[in-house]
């Protein structure tokens, strides 16, 4: 019995250390510009692009197979930012793959029109939807990120897309005025002599 244990020891650090020259003598560099790239996408793997993924979509740019504006969630800010890391124009959204939307959108299941088929389930890209089949589904808010992929399988046409209401986590302060921006005075001011 203790012959057994003492080979399954040895085993078993003779297979750790080979795993780990493995790990060190092939180990892969992954590509920084790719990394980069990913690092600015939304992260909603939503496939509005027309690739699986934000990553796939990161390694399409980086190597000069996509164009920078083929991601809706990032609408143009995410434009901007990828045209100044890779040195390139600004594009505006391809209309080929949607349109930016400047209010976010969550998706909103009708509850009592829900007949749990889970085809939402199936659908949401980063898992959204709670249910199980056969019951009732709901979409968690703050993981929703209005990708719209849950909204044509469903058979009922009980998901409906909703503008993010804004709460403490999700509020920014208003832009400023745009008259005094253009140094215009507003008609309420009085010069001081």
């Amino acid at each position: 019995m203790l012959t057994a244990i003492l080979a399954m020891v040895v085993l078993a650090g003779l297979f750790g250390l080979l795993l780990g020259y493995a790990a060190v003598r092939f180990r892969i560099e992954g590509d920084p510009i790719v990394d980069q790239v990913d690092a600015l996408l939304p992260q909603t793997q939503c496939g509005q692009c027309g690739y699986a993924g934000c990553r796939p979509y990161a390694e399409a740019i980086a190597h000069g197979e996509a164009d920078i504006n083929r991601c809706p969630p990032g609408g143009e800010t995410g434009i901007i930012a990828l045209a100044d890391l890779l040195g390139r124009d600004p594009l505006p959204l391809d209309e080929e793959v949607g349109e930016a939307q400047e209010i976010k959108l969550v998706a909103v299941i009708e509850e009592k029109d829900c007949i749990g088929c889970t085809l939402c389930l199936q659908a949401c890209p980063v898992d959204a939807i709670l249910g199980a089949a056969k019951q009732m589904h709901t979409v968690i808010r703050d993981e929703c990120t209005g990708c719209e992929l849950c909204v044509p399988p469903c058979p009922v046409e009980c998901i409906k897309m909703v503008p993010l209401e804004p709460d403490l986590s999700h509020w920014k302060w208003p832009a400023p005025d745009d008259s005094r921006d253009a140094g215009l005075a507003s008609p309420n001011t009085s010069e001081v002599a």
